[in-house]
């Protein structure tokens, strides 16, 4: 690392960084709708955008600094085992593809914001609305809180703020100024604001990616060589080599299966996919999104460049701007960090705006105040965004930061619990609600205990989310657990209901909710909750 602050780097980061600012703030005149003071413009964008729109939308949504910092930091870390998330990408497309759509069809004709929007819709219950909400929120501060660890180790590899020993109010201070500007911007724009500047951020992302894939190499001898200084590596510190050893293969399935099935029940995503204005950009994004998969694999291969390059870091959150710092010139270098800043912020406003939306509609609207109106709601919304953001800071400056994945990893084993409720309540209502919310419970508890009590520093596993059970080896991805297990409870509860009559809530959709196209919400989705299901 060089010693002091890099200045040419950084005056390129500040100069991208204020003109994605001055985006976000203009963003509020961006597209902007007469009913401007409703929740669904602020949080929602309008329910207006296309494909293209759309389609950056959610690749800023879904590769994030947890693509560009975490990733590559495991693999440099704990060798081809953090690959995982490359075939993970690959299989959520066609879960996507096939209940999206749906969820889109029938948030469109009933007005829905949120995923607890819709179970309560569906299921008739507050409290599984209560509990989805809850583990929405929960779930997405760790990741929110994972995009600021990938801006603080840019900021630490450009020297701004001190180094370890400098007191904890000076090193974070950019950090913190860096939150405060996200904050502004979203507060007053809301999803626009992430929209539009996510045009910035994946083309930076492209050019760089790009050129580390080409450049890098070339100065590092080829791929030859990258792969054999890994391999040299692994093998001496005794992890078998650059393939992950056989015993520990099975977690790397069910990381890979548990994170496709978890990485569409966040909230942001969610809210990424009910922006867009009809079911069939759903199903074209479908088709076009795979192309952040192939930047992703390649992304990953800069944590086997990092050690082939003899980078050396005690936090391997910095291995790849400190990667790009050493082989780059400071200019490029300093494109480099702002793609990977801005990488983090785009993600960062749309998860702090779902968030919000979760705890406007199905918490301070369901139990605080039922009449609220959709300027209260709104403003309501614009604070929480605030607070969560809050909220994932004391995630950052309180937890360790050196294998940052984990963040993502505990929101990936929390949020996994609400897939029995959404998605099967796509496509089915015999899951009875008190199942679901029963089921929902001892996954959360087994999920929480077992990340808590398993994973630990001394673990070799960057994820530490594996366990031994006797008799049966090792189970994988606590996540994955825990939503069998949630499964099997459901399943098991929901016969025992039906056995003895337990009541149904009342279900107020119909069958081709699911499945239309409508332009716009019917009459009974601007209704008040009440008034609109006694319309069904």
């Amino acid at each position: 690392m060089k010693d002091g602050v890099n200045g040419v780097a950084l005056a390129v980061f500040i100069f991208f960084f204020l003109a994605v600012t001055v985006m976000g703030f203009l963003a509020a005149r961006w597209r902007k709708a007469d009913d401007e003071h409703s929740l669904d413009e602020w949080g929602l964008g309008g329910r207006s955008f296309g494909t293209w729109i759309t389609w950056f939308l959610l690749g800023g949504d879904l590769y994030t600094a947890y693509t560009f910092v975490a990733v590559p930091a495991a693999i440099y870390a704990a060798g081809a085992a953090g690959f995982f998330a490359v075939p993970y990408t690959i299989l959520v497309y066609p879960l996507i593809f096939t209940f999206l759509p749906r969820l889109w069809s029938v948030s469109h004709k009933h007005g829905y914001v949120t995923t607890s929007d819709f179970v309560r819709g569906r299921f008739g219950s507050k409290g599984l609305s209560l509990a989805v909400a809850v583990t929405g929120i929960l779930a997405t501060m760790p990741y929110i809180a994972l995009q600021l660890v990938g801006i603080q180790a840019v900021l630490d590899v450009m020297g701004v703020g001190g180094g370890e020993n400098t007191n904890w109010f000076v090193k974070d201070l950019p950090l913190l100024i860096a939150f405060g500007v996200l904050a502004a911007y979203t507060y007053s724009s809301g999803l626009r604001a992430p929209a539009l500047i996510a045009f910035v951020k994946d083309t930076l992302i492209y050019i760089v990616i790009a050129v580390a894939i080409i450049y890098i190499p070339i100065k590092l001898g080829g791929f030859d060589e990258i792969f054999k200084a890994a391999n040299d590596k692994y093998t001496a510190a005794g992890a078998g080599g650059i393939v992950p050893a056989e015993a520990n293969q099975w977690t790397y399935a069910t990381l890979a299966l548990g994170s496709a099935l978890a990485l569409f029940m966040y909230p942001h995503s969610i809210t990424a996919t009910l922006s867009s204005r009809s079911r069939n950009v759903i199903r074209r994004n479908t088709t076009i999104l795979p192309l952040y998969s192939l930047m992703l694999g390649l992304l990953a291969l800069l944590g086997f460049m990092a050690i082939a390059a003899g980078v050396k870091v005690t936090n391997g959150q910095l291995a790849i701007p400190q990667l790009f710092e050493t082989m780059f010139p400071d200019w490029f270098a300093g494109v480099a960090f702002a793609a990977i800043g801005i990488g983090a912020l785009v993600p960062a406003a749309i998860m702090s705006i779902a968030a919000a939306n979760l705890f406007t509609r199905n918490i301070y609207k369901d139990f605080i105040k039922p009449d609220a109106t959709p300027q209260q709601e709104t403003k309501v919304s614009k604070l929480v965004s605030l607070l969560v953001k809050v909220g994932a800071l004391v995630f950052v400056l309180t937890m360790d930061k050196t294998v940052a994945i984990n963040f993502q990893l505990l929101g990936g084993i929390w949020i996994l619990q609400t897939f029995p409720a959404l998605v099967g309540g796509l496509f089915t209502r015999w899951f009875h609600r008190w199942a679901l919310l029963g089921g929902w419970a001892v996954g959360m508890l087994y999920g929480t205990l077992a990340a808590y009590g398993i994973a630990s520093p001394t673990q070799d596993h960057f994820g530490g989310n594996s366990k031994e059970i006797p008799g049966i080896g090792e189970i994988g991805y606590i996540g994955f657990t825990a939503f069998v297990l949630n499964a099997v409870v459901t399943i098991i509860l929901t016969f025992a209901f039906r056995a003895f009559n337990a009541p149904d809530g009342v279900d107020e959709t119909s069958p081709e909710d699911y499945t239309a196209d409508a332009s716009a919400p019917t009459a009974a989705a601007k209704l008040p909750p009440a008034t609109a299901e006694a319309t069904h």
